[in-house]
């Protein structure tokens, strides 16, 4: 047991039916119908390969997309060919969830053979729009259909979905309620390095925050900051669009409509009160750049506004960040540094990925975009963690509870290690 959860050495899995609740949500391309990236499920994999070679008759369940992003709506079918090659284990797929057909291919199990049933966002009381308005207890969700229906074929059930713990669903909270319960691999693996980051980082402990989705960096830096996580935020992409502008700077007329056009003018002012509060900490750039008649154009921060829109960080810029980046302890990265997909805008965020990559540091890297630029740039093999998660990364690091550890944890003080009765 470790962080008071159940861990795959504290069963015996040989002969039992496991329900195991994996995170594979994953980009999918339209024209062919595959997958576009398998990051996530390279991750799973070794927990369903482990639990398959100890002889349990093992159940995937997992979304794919959801209610608010239907462009990813879709059967997980694809998912099962992938995991089979990953995992080197044929693994079975049934186009239902809950029903019949679902039930009888469970019972149809033998030992080491693995199913991967269809998208749970498939059942309504899955979907983020459920959870949002309704808040059901996890007491609540244990009744819902999709656990009624197959919490009584299982005997066991893993969660290896860390990058959906910040969820509050049926298949993710409602089946610990009912059975003996473990984390998986991944899990396990994602809850140690974020503690390692949020409890006890080598120091300095720099932050390089970036990207678009200031929504999920402010309330981490703001956490992070007033806890005493991290000792330098270096300030990225549109992040530091925001924050140069809620430090007075006029950062130009085109920049300053896509935060509006964004809806993020209310990070403006929450940003004044965060430079109030923890300015010392945080560094942001002296030059970004724009793209001009095609060209990268590189402006000081002094000679803004410029017409055209800021797409990436400038030469000086990147070379401050990189010295901090060397002398830190611990690094962290959630977001490009700016438009890394063309090569006239990657130079600030490939140089200091390469940065991260090349330092003596604990470096870890999360976020999706983050991701992508990594594996565009092939430095997959050189950060110390790549955390698969995104919300679910932001929440931990925020010092948030998040629903799903809390329901393994009950579920190992209900049902005690091994599956027996907690005393």
């Amino acid at each position: 047991m470790k962080y008071g959860i159940n861990t795959l050495d504290d069963f015996a899995w040989g002969g039992k039916v496991v329900l195991c609740r994996v995170d594979i949500n994953a980009p999918l391309d339209k024209e062919s119908g595959g997958l576009r990236d398998v990051t996530r499920l390279k991750g799973c994999a070794p927990t369903v390969r482990e639990l398959a070679e100890a002889g349990a008759r093992v159940v995937l369940l997992a979304h794919q997309g959801g209610d608010l992003e239907y462009h990813n709506y879709a059967s997980t079918e694809p998912h099962a060919a992938v995991m089979s090659e990953l995992t080197g284990r044929e693994v079975g797929f049934v186009d239902d969830v809950c029903g019949p057909a679902a039930r009888e291919a469970v019972g149809r199990l033998a030992d080491g053979e693995i199913l991967l049933l269809d998208n749970v966002r498939f059942c309504a009381e899955e979907l983020t729009l459920f959870e949002r308005k309704l808040e059901l207890s996890p007491e609540d969700q244990a009744k819902t259909l999709v656990v009624r229906k197959l919490a009584p074929l299982a005997d066991l059930y893993v969660c290896d979905a860390f990058a959906a713990a910040h969820r509050s669903q049926p298949t993710l909270v409602g089946f610990e309620q009912l059975l003996p319960s473990a984390m998986g691999r991944l899990f396990e693996k994602e809850y140690a390095n974020l503690a390692r980051l949020r409890e006890e980082p080598a120091r300095p402990c720099v932050f390089l925050l970036g990207g678009t989705k200031i929504q999920e960096a402010f309330p981490m830096m703001e956490a992070a900051l007033a806890d005493g996580v991290v000792d330098q935020v270096l300030a990225a992409g549109l992040v530091a669009n925001v924050m140069l502008a809620a430090g007075g700077v006029e950062i130009g007329a085109a920049s300053m409509e896509f935060i509006r056009t964004s809806q993020l003018e209310p990070y403006i002012e929450e940003s004044r009160r965060i430079l109030a509060t923890h300015g010392d900490k945080i560094v942001l750039p002296a030059d970004v750049a724009v793209v001009r008649d095609g060209e990268r154009a590189e402006v000081a921060v002094a000679d803004l506004p410029a017409a055209e829109q800021i797409v990436d960080l400038g030469h000086a810029a990147v070379a401050d960040y990189g010295m901090r980046i060397a002398a830190a302890g611990t690094v962290f990265v959630n977001g490009p540094a700016g438009m890394f997909e063309q090569p006239v805008t990657e130079y600030g965020t490939r140089t200091l990925w390469e940065a991260m990559a090349s330092s003596h540091a604990f470096s870890a890297l999360g976020g999706g975009d983050s991701v992508t630029a990594m594996n565009r740039f092939g430095l997959a093999d050189r950060f110390d963690y790549v955390c698969t998660a995104g919300g679910a990364m932001v929440q931990f690091l925020s010092g948030k509870p998040m629903p799903v550890i809390e329901a393994l944890k009950e579920s190992a003080a209900r049902f005690g290690t091994g599956g027996r009765a907690a005393s």
